[in-house]
């Protein structure tokens, strides 16, 4: 089956959602962004044959079957409803949208057009993420009791002000950090969320302005020079840059068995502590290297002995052959989510359904009011 596809946004999302398209065989067919001059340039790289800024005009036009959307989180709501609206089938980035009505609006509304749809929260793919689900499955920790996730990324306090610092763009930490560590956790341990507490700050309160940042790949790398930052403008952050939440995961009807799992983040400072994912368990312990499970995987049984686990060629051999990890988890998402549309069977990828449960989780975390049961269903 022939599928053809837009893709919204040229930066680093887009280009990758069209790579990832490309190798799950779906033909792009078009680009839209923002500033004209520069989505065309992107898109001439890529061999896209239309591009523009009027995204609006390129979906009338081209008539999609699928739109992917790599735009920051803003301009979701705006942009999945007309492609919804248009009977397309939609991958869109996280976060689905700023909050979590918005979010609960384009999952009804993708179920009221018949159409299937995509969240990437792409990191529950990472091979280590796969050989932890397969080893809590096989019982080598006993039963999960457990889960806790810390990060620290010491960024620069002078990046230009962006979409990051704003919650109306989808800035945030919890929006663009926490959703993958979510997804992985969700992965590994199973179950769904039952309910969620926690509390987000906003550590920055003001960044200085600089040049526009097309791609975010060079976002982190552009930090402005104290100097220079002292001598101009200023812009207000309202958004969160660290985040502590406790998440109940489990099944409903055994709410005692639920698993705590703790997320901890904070952008701007630095830990002795290495970034990890660790999963509890009545007979052992499963630590990941990396905030996004990107590191080794060990298991411990007691005491101080460490065993670890090397990653299967059953694992990788069935994950596309790439190096970049960001493009590797777009490419799975991407050929799960064609397969699906062409009625080749899932092995169950995140959808809006997701996107929406998530924002709820966030929104939650947000209003730092206690414990709030997590809605699942319309």
């Amino acid at each position: 089956m022939a599928l053809r596809a837009l893709v919204l946004g040229s930066g680093y999302a887009g280009q990758g959602h069209t790579q990832a398209l490309r190798d799950a065989g779906v033909e792009v067919v078009g680009m839209a962004s923002r500033t004209d001059s520069v989505v065309r340039h992107v898109a001439e790289a890529l061999e896209i044959p239309r591009a523009g800024s009027d995204w609006r005009g390129l979906l009338a036009e081209l008539r999609p079957d699928l739109v992917a959307v790599g735009t920051p989180a803003g301009t979701h709501l705006e942009m999945i409803s007309a492609a919804l609206d248009a009977r397309c089938h939609v991958l869109a980035d996280k976060p689905l949208t700023t909050c979590a009505p918005h979010a609960r609006r384009l999952y009804a509304h993708s179920i009221g057009v018949g159409v299937k749809t995509a969240y990437a929260a792409s990191f529950r793919y990472q091979p280590q993420a796969l050989l932890a689900r397969q080893l809590v499955a096989n019982g080598a920790v006993g039963r999960v009791l457990e889960v806790e996730c810390a990060s620290h990324y010491n960024w620069s306090r002078l990046l230009p002000f962006g979409w990051p610092h704003r919650l109306d763009q989808g800035g945030g930490r919890l929006n663009n950090n926490f959703t993958h560590k979510l997804a992985i956790v969700l992965h590994i341990v199973g179950g769904e969320i039952l309910s969620a507490t926690g509390e987000a700050r906003n550590d920055l309160q003001r960044a200085p302005m600089g040049p526009r940042i097309h791609d975010f790949r060079e976002f982190t790398q552009s930090p402005i020079s104290p100097e220079v930052a002292a001598r101009g403008e200023w812009g207000d952050v309202d958004s969160d840059w660290s985040y502590t939440a406790l998440l109940r995961i489990g099944q409903r009807a055994q709410p005692d068995a639920s698993v705590s799992a703790l997320f901890r983040h904070n952008c701007l400072t630095h830990s002795r502590i290495r970034d990890h994912i660790c999963v509890y368990g009545s007979e052992g312990v499963l630590h990941i290297e990396g905030a996004y499970a990107t590191g080794a995987v060990l298991l411990g049984r007691g005491g101080r002995d460490w065993e670890e686990i090397p990653i299967p060629a059953s694992i990788t051999d069935a994950l596309p052959a790439l190096s970049d990890a960001t493009q590797r988890n777009w490419n799975q998402l991407a050929r799960e989510f064609a397969a699906d549309i062409r009625g080749l069977g899932t092995p169950g990828y995140l959808t809006f359904r997701d996107g929406w449960v998530f924002q709820e989780v966030i929104d939650a975390i947000r209003a730092g009011r206690g414990w709030q049961v997590i809605p699942h269903q319309l």
